[in-house]
């Protein structure tokens, strides 16, 4: 009877132990989900600052560089914060989500102040610029996709540290363009891609809802 008993107790145990450990890595996965899908609800601001970046490199190409990107940045970073207050008015934040708008606000405070005091001071070799930039960015993006278990994400960054070494040890006209490349993919193409993923799990939890809400009409 005791064996029986201690079996049975033990037995009980094992299996308790497997369904929490089936319980956290359910609540994982959930959380990796939702932060996933935070993070495509910005899907707009890596296209906003794509052009950004393509307008700033217009202006200080064929106007004054002097102030096309502090201008640029500024006003880019005026329209996220007001777009980004408008949108997020009401939704509940998780730590994911709070963790990887640290991890960007962190990039865009070292980005700017990277940027005013490099043009500012004299010290701008473009080769290093764009080399400091694009490691920064590609180091945003790693982190974000490793958190997120995102490989779409990741590819972003291994073409931004790509872009970094073209940057150093290319010429000026290489330079340029693995940077232009980077910006159209990452931010232009990537942004595209997370908008449009948003609004299709949009239309499919409508879609659910509505299932539901006729369900219980019908019931």
């Amino acid at each position: 009877m005791f064996p029986e008993s201690l079996e049975r107790i033990v037995a009980m145990s094992a299996f308790e132990q497997e369904q929490e450990l089936k319980d956290r890595l359910s609540l994982i996965e959930t959380m990796i989900a939702e932060g996933r899908q935070t993070t495509e609800s910005w899907g707009w601001t890596f296209v906003l600052w794509g052009v950004a970046y393509y307008v700033a490199i217009a202006w200080s190409v064929w106007g004054n560089p002097a102030i096309a990107w502090p201008v640029t940045m500024i006003t880019a970073g005026l329209i996220t914060a007001l777009v980004a207050m408008r949108r997020s008015s009401g939704r509940p934040a998780t730590s994911l989500g709070r963790s990887m708008a640290a991890v960007w606000i962190s990039l865009g405070i070292s980005l700017f102040l990277f940027g005013i005091c490099s043009g500012f001071s004299g010290h701008s070799d473009q080769h290093v610029v764009i080399a400091v930039i694009a490691t920064m960015l590609g180091m945003a993006n790693a982190t974000s996709s490793l958190s997120l278990r995102w490989k779409p994400q990741f590819a972003c960054a291994v073409v931004w540290w790509a872009a970094a070494v073209v940057s150093l040890f290319g010429t000026v006209n290489q330079s340029t363009i693995g940077f232009l490349v980077a910006i159209f993919l990452c931010q232009i193409v990537f942004g595209s891609y997370m908008m449009v993923s948003e609004a299709r799990e949009r239309r499919t939890n409508e879609s659910k809802s509505g299932e539901n809400k006729s369900g219980e009409l019908h019931a």
